[in-house]
């Protein structure tokens, strides 16, 4: 089992990088709900997790459902595969991804030889959005040595806390030093929506028409005067030539 596992998840992984599991390769029947992202997977070996609860669960068949949900932090449960019994419940802040996958997707730590491998985060199927889980801060630091990265943990106390507890519990992660970092050097944050700025249609220039002005008077009066002045001028003519003859 240790040798397909390996073969199947750590070939052209280095030490320090994360494991990732398919949960349609633990579990080839795996089903995802939407609402509450239920997603059913069987573990082929013990699993540690963090949270409220049982930290190792054993080999066997589990429901992960989002009980809650706030717009910076989430809570998980995971039950039994009948539903009836929850085994932990578990603190988590959103992460992103850039690649969705048509199914549910857990990543895990990378620890030593011989130990369980410790849950990290959990993708829904076709969601660019995931739960990155928060450790308590002792067992936080021992994993960010063990994996040479920053885990996300919290000072409370999540051993056998109330379960209200994880929705007002702080949120900070650690660097394998044991140093406070900030959580971005953890999880991914979605990228930022710049709205496209449309131009406004160009306005067509409309030629301008100037309507003609109305006739204030006629024009036979000055048709008239016209007239009389030709015919003075025929008249003037015509004594002229009686005198000179």
């Amino acid at each position: 089992m240790k040798q397909r596992r390996e073969m199947t998840l750590v070939k052209g992984l280095g030490t320090g990088l994360c494991l990732t599991v398919l949960c349609f390769l633990a579990a080839p029947m795996a089903k995802a709900d939407d609402w509450n992202q239920k997603t059913t997977v069987t573990f082929p070996e013990p699993v540690e997790v963090p949270g409220v609860g049982q930290h190792l669960l054993p080999a066997g068949t589990y429901v992960f459902k989002l009980m809650d949900s706030s717009s910076d932090r989430h809570v998980v449960e995971i039950l039994s595969q009948d539903e009836t019994k929850v085994f932990t419940t578990l603190l988590s802040i959103p992460n992103h991804r850039l690649r969705t996958t048509d199914k549910s997707v857990l990543t895990f730590s990378e620890r030593p030889a011989g130990e369980p491998e410790a849950l990290k985060a959990w993708f829904h199927s076709g969601e660019h959005a995931g739960e990155q889980f928060v450790w308590d801060r002792p067992r936080a630091i021992q994993l960010a040595k063990q994996a040479n990265e920053a885990v996300l943990s919290t000072p409370a106390a999540l051993t056998d806390g109330p379960v209200e507890a994880l929705k007002t519990a702080t949120v900070e992660a650690v660097s394998p030093v044991g140093e406070t970092v900030e959580t971005a050097q953890v999880v991914e944050a979605p990228p930022v929506v710049v709205a496209a700025v449309v131009p406004a249609p160009a306005v067509a220039t409309q030629p301008v028409v100037v309507a003609a002005l109305p006739k204030t008077a006629s024009q036979l009066p000055l048709i008239g005067l016209l007239g009389l002045l030709s015919l003075g001028a025929g008249f003037g003519l015509l004594g002229i030539s009686k005198i000179n003859a």
